[in-house]
């Protein structure tokens, strides 16, 4: 059976400071022509981030995260190929106030890390809105987050510790249907538990919910193509990495990937598709 394609975020970093593209899109000009490329090789979702939350950066402040992104969101809903390729914007955010610029000024969804543990404003933020909002795994804040992945399972403690921020969620008025999870590859968790999560995602599905995951140019996947200097692997052997996963990640039933390489990984889709169509039994004809 074909598993309907999953929804393609782009990533669109407009920070100086991101793990591998930071400083690269700051400029709105530069953001824009970006944001057009990743639409025009096949992503339907733009996350704008304005804090990186890579391991070890420095909070910055809600004026300069919102004087990052918000122009960047309004340049969008004013552009005619944006509006025409139906593409939806996301933004990458833990905070609140910036939650509700961001919708205010045209987002359609809140990507929020932390899963609403960062700022306990973020539900009520979102919970009059339309938007769809992103629950993520977090435990800790990106100085800090390195230190806290203890685990007696971590496949079953990412979903219960899930579960306990989705009921308080919809207890604050985000319903269900609003509400998509990740399990925060990268966060609190090491190259060995990472891997763990990635292959037991099925046991995710439990929660009934909408699956995003986001993996593309991590760590753990740098690790895996050389272990002893992960540091050392350039981004295009990450993105060729990160799309060979997505395409072995297809079998869950994921409502979307997050990557920093739209085309490698809607080639990649691709394949896998073209291979599902050829391997289907045809009807017998009469």
């Amino acid at each position: 059976m074909i598993n309907p394609r999953p929804q393609i975020m782009g990533v669109l970093n407009v920070t100086p400071d991101s793990f591998s593209d930071g400083g690269e899109f700051l400029d709105l000009n530069l953001a824009l022509a970006q944001a057009k490329l990743l639409v025009s090789q096949g992503a339907t979702i733009l996350d704008i981030g304005g804090e990186s939350t890579r391991p070890g950066a420095q909070r910055v402040s809600l004026e300069t995260e919102q004087q990052r992104v918000v122009p960047v969101i309004q340049a969008l809903v004013a552009a005619d190929w944006f509006l025409e390729s139906g593409a939806k914007i996301s933004v990458d955010t833990m905070n609140s106030q910036t939650a509700s610029a961001a919708i205010a000024a045209g987002a359609h969804i809140i990507n929020d890390v932390s899963g609403g543990l960062a700022d306990a404003k973020m539900f009520a933020a979102v919970s009059p809105t339309s938007a769809l909002y992103v629950l993520s795994h977090w435990r800790g804040q990106s100085d800090q987050m390195d230190s806290l992945n203890q685990y007696q399972d971590v496949a079953e403690d990412v979903i219960a510790e899930l579960a306990e921020q989705v009921a308080i969620a919809v207890a604050s008025g985000i319903s269900r249907d609003r509400i998509v999870v990740d399990p925060g590859l990268g966060f609190a968790k090491d190259v060995e538990q990472n891997w763990q999560l990635v292959a037991r995602l099925d046991l995710l599905e439990k929660l009934g919910l909408p699956i995003l995951v986001g993996a593309s140019r991590k760590r753990f996947i740098a690790n895996a193509l050389d272990d002893q200097n992960p540091t050392a692997v350039t981004n295009q052997r990450r993105d060729l990495a990160t799309a060979v996963l997505t395409a072995l990640l297809l079998q869950r039933k994921l409502w979307g990937v997050r990557v920093h390489n739209v085309e490698a990984t809607v080639d990649a889709i691709k394949m896998v598709e073209a291979l599902q169509v050829a391997t289907k039994p045809k009807p017998k004809q009469s």
